[in-house]
């Protein structure tokens, strides 16, 4: 199961998580890991009985980063979050990684974790963690994100390719 037995932590004193790829860069398929199948596989999602895509955003096809999950996580809907005041999705916690690598679908990736987006989607809390591949070139030059503290509405929506974004913020 790429939910229950990979490690959260590739390194936890250097902040290096694992991440499971759902959605490689450059691709529409809306894929996500299953909670309620055996040994969760990663399946394309489906919503009101059609499978979702993601749409293009010129100049951009499909997704713009590899788009996962961190095992081991979980968003609890019983949980009330302090800092969005909206329970869990019951989801993995999402992450996009940055990076310039396209990954494949079902890629354990070590990522250095760069910062968080908090997100209100469809009034559930959905936090996403911004890292980078720690073998990106990039990845030493990277710490976190200060620059992204006040993140604006469209930046919000590039970064999550074209998604509503009326409340997001970092944290």
């Amino acid at each position: 199961s790429p939910l229950h037995d990979i490690p959260l932590w590739a390194d936890k004193a250097g902040r290096v998580a694992n991440m499971v790829v759902e959605v490689p860069r450059w691709t529409n398929a809306k894929m996500e890991i299953s909670l309620s199948e055996p040994l969760n596989p990663i399946k394309q999602d489906v919503k009101k009985g059609a499978l979702r895509f993601v749409s293009n955003v010129f100049p951009h096809h499909g997704y713009i980063w590899n788009y996962g999950a961190l095992p081991q996580t979980w968003e609890d809907p019983r949980h009330v979050d302090p800092d969005t005041g909206a329970r869990g999705d019951n989801d993995p916690i999402d992450v996009i990684e940055i990076g310039e690598r396209v990954a494949a679908r079902g890629d354990v990736i070590q990522v250095k974790i760069l910062g968080t987006l908090a997100l209100i989607d469809e009034g559930e809390t959905d936090w996403k963690l911004l890292a980078i591949d720690v073998r990106d070139p990039q990845a030493e030059q990277l710490s976190d994100v200060p620059t992204w503290n006040d993140c604006s509405r469209d930046y919000c929506a590039l970064l999550l390719n074209g998604s509503d974004c009326t409340r997001c913020r970092m944290a």
